[in-house]
């Protein structure tokens, strides 16, 4: 074919050229719009996960900080009751009271008033009594509270 022929048959067949130019553009075209479009989707599904996530993340994060502050405000009125004990002990308005046995003085010993004294605490074991029981409520507490946290992580999804 020469290029006379090619001119002649290209003013013959313009507008049929012309039609599958067009049609060659639209295909094109749809299929970048399909493309950008699935990509879309994609983006979109992919913030909704996301935002789920982040949602559940703060959902946790909520509860765990109700669980501390419930624990941590019964922890800390148990120890008020500790020390209100303790300083009432200290003032007389309390006592401790002690399952125990005191000594029977010997037959030779001589009656007087110190076989009298009732049985007490040293202060170095009454200091120690208490600090005992703020330890075991402090730990009672920190026990409660992780259980409640672990259920809480388990009930979420």
């Amino acid at each position: 074919m020469n290029s006379l022929s090619l001119a002649l048959w290209l003013k013959t067949h313009w507008r049929g050229l012309l039609w599958m130019m067009l049609l060659l553009m639209v295909i094109a075209s749809t299929c970048l719009i399909s493309h950008y479009h699935q990509r879309a989707i994609a983006a979109e599904s992919k913030m909704q996960t996301q935002l789920t996530l982040i949602n559940d993340l703060r959902q946790q994060q909520a509860n765990a900080a109700a669980i501390d502050m419930h624990y941590t405000q019964e922890l800390s009125d148990a120890r008020k009751t500790i020390d209100q004990l303790q300083h009432d002990v200290i003032a007389g308005r309390q006592r401790l009271q002690l399952n125990a046995t005191c000594r029977k003085p010997s037959t030779a010993a001589a009656t007087g008033v110190d076989d009298d004294a009732r049985p007490r605490l040293t202060d170095a074991a009454q200091r120690d009594y208490f600090t005992l029981r703020e330890r075991i409520a402090t730990a009672t507490q920190q026990i409660a509270g992780l259980q409640a946290y672990i259920r809480a992580m388990r009930a979420l999804p």
